[in-house]
């Protein structure tokens, strides 16, 4: 219990509760991602095993697929850092 009182009385500065919140959201904002390019990129291969005359076309849309995916990443770190630096 006397663990408890005390974690009730710990004040957190507007920064650190910057940082912490910068953190968060880079955390959700590459796990997104990486779920989805790991996805994106095993479907390709199975697709590609199943029909490798196909290979071109799979492999251009997977591509694709894979950058839409990172510019999500991307945009969580510059909100990452406008969190942790700007606001």
């Amino acid at each position: 219990m006397a663990a408890l009182s005390f974690l009730l009385e710990v004040t957190f500065s507007d920064a650190a509760m910057r940082f912490v919140g910068a953190a968060f959201v880079m955390g959700l904002g590459g796990l997104g991602p990486a779920v989805a390019i790991g996805m994106l990129v095993g479907k390709g291969l199975e697709a590609i095993g199943r029909n490798p005359e196909a290979t071109p076309n799979i492999q251009t849309n997977m591509i694709l697929g894979i950058a839409f995916a990172e510019a999500i990443a991307i945009y969580a770190l510059v909100v990452a850092v406008m969190i942790g630096f700007v606001f």
